[in-house]
């Protein structure tokens, strides 16, 4: 394997590991960002995430939502809202919040660990940013 791939591995298991339930996003965020990732970019509904670090980017081809043709969901901002909310809560799993995302018309986001921002977008140039707060890792 490639630097890139041990060290992006290695910092989403430490993530994982250490992650609360209520809140995990912004403590999976500030590992990735301390091992050197710049920005993660999510296509839906393929499941695919690019991460591009410091080693050089990275490709997870992850479990599509779904297959074949389809038409688009229209953007939902309000929808895409209700389903962070309830993701932030810890009412959902990432799996869940990546359908509840494809069903608010998210076609896509990305995250920027440097701003502490994650853009979603839909087909048509909609887009809605949240950042997230910063948090303090041992």
């Amino acid at each position: 394997m490639s630097k890139a791939i041990d060290n992006l591995q290695a910092a989403l298991q430490r993530a994982m590991a250490g992650r609360p339930k209520v809140g995990g996003f912004p403590y999976l965020a500030e590992t990735l960002r301390r091992a050197g990732v710049k920005r993660n970019t999510w296509t839906l509904p393929a499941g695919q995430s690019l991460f591009l670090t410091e080693d050089g980017p990275v490709v997870i081809a992850g479990t599509p939502l779904a297959t074949g043709m389809m038409e688009i969901p229209a953007f939902d901002e309000v929808a895409l809202i209700r389903a962070l909310r309830t993701d932030q809560a810890g009412e959902s799993t990432f799996p869940e919040f990546l359908e509840a995302s494809w069903r608010a018309g998210v076609v896509g986001y990305e995250v920027d660990f440097a701003a502490r921002t994650v853009n979603y977008v839909g087909c048509n140039g909609e887009a809605y940013v949240e950042a997230y707060p910063a948090v303090d890792i041992a």
